[in-house]
């Protein structure tokens, strides 16, 4: 019989030998009657500060002999794994689909279809990943900027350059299993397999990325870098074509993967008369805080005194109360930095990136207040309101930064007086200089941040204000528009047209974005 076994507990340093003994325990059987041990998940378990932090693992084992007493959520037995999709054998066609983007959701989609035979065709307006990098660094060493590939644009997408955490809320286990597998494949450690909170890190995301895209050239497929989308071919309501970078190629499927920075793309949408609406989002600053205030906070006295905890990470929320709005943290980068974004000249914003090993000295993350479709005015397209507010903090935040791509930024004390202060020499993100942020963010954000920061600053071990900076603004956790589409997952106004991941405003990261596209992709693979 297989079974699934939850909440194991074992020391940080287990070994085989240590899982076994604690499902023998738990089953209260002899070893030898256990085969093929898989570990499914491990979660960090260091809630009681007095007691050494340990593992709490999900495992599956095979036993044999007596069965054992079943217990919901604790001895079950094991589902059955579900089945990979079987796609129909196809003849090669003159007009593959084409994927628009090379972000998590284009990739995916791109790579399913291949898999599924269907040769597709991937265009990313941005460069592939080593061209990028080098002019990504330029922008953050002399305020270069590329606004056709750049932090936001180019193979990989926004993800590149950040945390790489790949956070799944989705109950969707069989494609998040799917998806790992496949970075595991392309190079990621095997551990984001069984890690309640993976993340790979830029370092070794730039490594993953191109091996994904070798494996699409493989499968029969092909990318266009440094290529855009200039153009919809819509004829009686079918997608018949696009042109990018002047050249026209007729295809009857495009997944339009593009992310939420190309605003030009929901331009293109309106005019074409794709559906489109606004959505809700969030906006905010980046909170940076020592990564060792982090720890102590989270590990107690175990911090620095046990390496295999790593750097810890945080989530924090705070409810509406009196004149504040709920507030909440995002994107968390243990032992990571602040970045400088920009896409478009004269509009910035900031973002968290960490390496795969998580050991600079600062830890920061998005602090976030809602923002509803009726904040802010509908004037001209109401879709595209959203984006108008967007940028109105994005170009205040390039002119308060000094006009050369550094962010705005404060000390936490000096935002709460509302005065103008010096910055700190240690910082994640020397690209910065010391501003008023109230002149950046709308009201009823700053007044809520003002209110919500120190308690949750205190629900943070009483981390202490004064070694909290802030950086303006966070504009770009999500879409403020949606495309809206089918349960097919077409548009609902141009069939053959697939609007995926979070451009699209149907996702919310790496992960769920990756799953879109992969799900977009096998609908059309198997219709």
């Amino acid at each position: 019989m297989r079974l699934r076994i939850n909440q194991l507990s074992v020391r940080l340093n287990y070994g085989e030998s240590d899982v076994l003994k604690a499902v023998c325990r738990r089953l209260i059987c002899d070893k030898e009657q256990l085969t093929n041990l898989e570990i499914l998940r491990r979660s960090l378990d260091a809630r009681k500060k007095d007691k050494l932090p340990s593992y709490i693992l999900s495992v599956e084992v095979d036993h044999r002999g007596k069965p054992p007493k079943l217990t919901p959520n604790q001895v079950e037995k094991a589902p059955a794994p579900a089945p990979s999709p079987v796609y129909p054998e196809v003849a090669p066609s003159p007009n593959p689909p084409v994927i628009i983007g090379a972000g998590p959701a284009g990739l995916m989609a791109a790579l399913t279809l291949a898999e599924a035979g269907l040769k597709p065709l991937l265009i990313e307006r941005g460069a592939e990943t080593p061209e990028r990098e080098k002019q990504v660094s330029d922008y953050w060493k002399d305020g270069t900027l590329n606004p056709e590939s750049n932090v936001l644009y180019g193979e990989g997408g926004a993800g590149l350059f950040s945390d790489g955490k790949l956070t799944a809320r989705s109950k969707d286990r069989a494609r998040i299993r799917r998806f790992f597998e496949t970075l595991v494949a392309c190079g990621a450690t095997s551990d984001i397999l069984i890690d309640a909170m993976p993340h790979i890190g830029t370092d070794d995301l730039t490594q993953i990325i191109p091996a994904i895209r070798k494996r699409i050239w493989e499968l029969g497929g092909a990318c266009a870098f440094n290529s855009k989308l200039e153009k919809l071919h819509i004829e009686n309501g079918a997608l018949r074509g696009v042109t990018a970078s002047g050249k026209e190629i007729r295809t009857d499927a495009v997944f339009l993967a593009t992310g939420h920075s190309a605003r030009d793309v929901y331009e293109l949408l309106a005019e074409a008369g794709v559906p489109l609406e606004a959505k809700p989002f969030a906006v905010g600053v980046r909170l940076e805080i020592p990564q060792t205030a982090i720890n102590v906070a989270q590990y107690g006295k175990w911090a620095g005194e046990l390496p295999a905890l790593g750097s810890a990470s945080f989530r924090l929320t705070r409810k509406e109360e009196n004149n504040a709005r709920r507030c909440y943290s995002f994107c968390m980068c243990p032992g990571g930095e602040v970045i400088s974004c920009a896409s478009s000249e004269g509009l910035i914003t900031s973002n968290g990136m960490s390496l795969s090993a998580r050991a600079e000295p600062f830890g920061n993350a998005a602090m976030l207040v809602p923002v509803d479709v009726s904040d802010f005015p509908m004037a001209g397209n109401p879709a595209l309101a959203g984006i108008e507010f967007q940028k109105r903090m994005e170009r205040a935040a390039f002119e308060t930064g000094g006009g050369n791509y550094g962010l705005p930024a404060a000390r936490l004390i000096d935002f709460l007086e509302r005065k103008k202060g010096d910055l700190p020499d240690a910082r994640s993100c020397q690209q910065s200089a010391p501003a008023l942020l109230q002149d950046i963010l709308p009201e009823f954000v700053f007044q809520t941040l003002e209110s919500a920061l120190p308690k949750m600053l205190g629900a943070l071990n009483r981390t202490p204000l004064e070694h909290a900076l802030l950086y303006a603004s966070e504009t770009r956790s999500s879409s403020p528009v949606r495309v809206l589409r089918d349960a097919d997952g077409q548009s609902t106004g141009v069939k053959g047209l697939y609007p995926c991941g979070e451009g699209a405003g149907y996702a919310g990261g790496i992960v769920s974005s990756a799953l879109d596209g992969m799900k977009l992709a096998e609908q059309y693979a198997l219709s």
